[in-house]
């Protein structure tokens, strides 16, 4: 069995404002705020993290960012620091998401810039990697996530692997109620954990844990769960109301 602790996050995306955020993390730290067998994180966008993060205070939910600029300052209008991040406690932060890819045109190499600079500040990446329907379908799917591993952990030492997250979010899955099965997540998990034993050695590859990033619900959850390489969930939609979310928890403490 693992000894990996199983983390479930939850990405808000561009949902909710400050107040319908304290709202849901009140909501999820009564149910679930106490236990500590899986790690929490809730994702909420820059304009909600501080009302969440009061909220979340004398819980053991975490707090994290959606993502971030990989300069310390400077004229980059729009955009948010890890040191802002840190200043309201956070300690996480996504990088990498397929919807940043996609719609903002960000590549890997520009990813690593923030996972870098992400762990100086000693935040905690996630870092997402994973094809789309038409990689997949042409046979890409393994060498896609490769380059995006690999990429997006260029420059990372030994010592501070551990700490970094992998999620895995094939992009077809995502939002689209379309769920790849057990065995598609499983195998490229158990690929990614290749890369890692490759990139930092077997017994650093084994602390790392990573998640699966495709609508992941709390019906799919203990049977994606329960593969030996899934750590936990990149929370989407799910994540969204409180019922959904500790569901999710509870089915990840379930599956320890």
């Amino acid at each position: 069995m693992s000894s990996r602790k199983k983390l479930i996050a939850g990405n808000w995306k561009m949902n909710k404002t400050p107040a319908d955020g304290v709202a849901l993390v009140r909501d999820i730290v009564a149910a679930i705020g106490k236990q500590s067998d899986v790690e929490v994180v809730v994702c909420p966008p820059f304009t909600a993290l501080e009302s969440v993060g009061k909220a979340l205070e004398g819980s053991n939910v975490k707090l994290g960012a959606q993502n971030m600029h990989h300069e310390a300052s400077g004229a980059y209008t729009g955009e948010i620091s890890a040191a802002m991040l840190r200043a309201l406690f956070a300690t996480h932060v996504i990088l990498g998401h397929s919807e940043r890819r996609s719609y903002f045109g960000e590549n890997d190499e520009f990813i690593n810039k923030k996972v870098i600079t992400s762990l100086k500040n000693q935040l905690k990446p996630i870092l997402c990697v994973g094809e789309t329907l038409a990689e997949r379908e042409s046979g890409s799917t393994l060498k896609v996530v490769q380059r995006q591993v690999e990429g997006g952990l260029e420059g990372v030492s030994k010592e501070q692997a551990p700490t970094v997250v992998v999620a895995y979010e094939p992009v077809w899955a995502i939002g689209t109620g379309k769920v790849a099965t057990t065995e598609q997540a499983q195998e490229v998990h158990a690929f990614i954990r290749g890369l890692l034993v490759k990139l930092f050695g077997d017994a650093v590859a084994q602390k790392v844990r990573i998640l699966y990033g495709g609508s992941m619900k709390p019906a799919n959850a203990p049977e994606l769960l329960a593969q030996q390489d899934i750590d936990g969930g990149l929370i989407g939609g799910a994540a969204l109301e409180a019922r959904s979310f500790v569901d999710l928890v509870n089915a990840a403490t379930a599956a320890k």
